[in-house]
């Protein structure tokens, strides 16, 4: 599989996703460590992706994205945005909700 085929595959599944520098316990730079604080806010599980660590992620995803910077949150297939973005919705009330609806639907039910 490609990079870029990876990273699809990464979007497609994850219902919400955050490419960062670091891990949400140990974040490795400022932003990532702002926009996983804000995520866990939230309270909701999250995967990740550390882009130190995946250095063909780190050079393709932002071709990928159209999105230059990290970290970038992607729920349900769609780029949300950067740090800012984060901190902006979060601080409205719309990250709480977009998230909280995003993982209600994500939710498999026993039946």
């Amino acid at each position: 599989m490609d990079v870029m085929e990876q990273i699809k595959d990464q979007i497609e599944s994850h219902t919400i996703l955050l490419y960062m520098k670091g891990s949400p316990k140990l974040p490795q730079c400022g932003f990532s460590s702002k926009a996983t604080q804000i995520l866990m806010a939230c309270g909701e599980q999250f995967a990740f992706v550390d882009v130190l660590a995946n250095p063909e992620i780190r050079a393709n995803l932002p071709k990928y994205a159209n999105w230059p910077t990290f970290p970038q949150l992607w729920i349900k297939g769609e780029l949300i945005g950067g740090s800012d973005i984060i901190i902006d919705m979060y601080n409205s009330g719309e990250l709480q909700k977009l998230i909280s609806e995003a993982a209600g639907s994500s939710e498999k039910t026993d039946g």
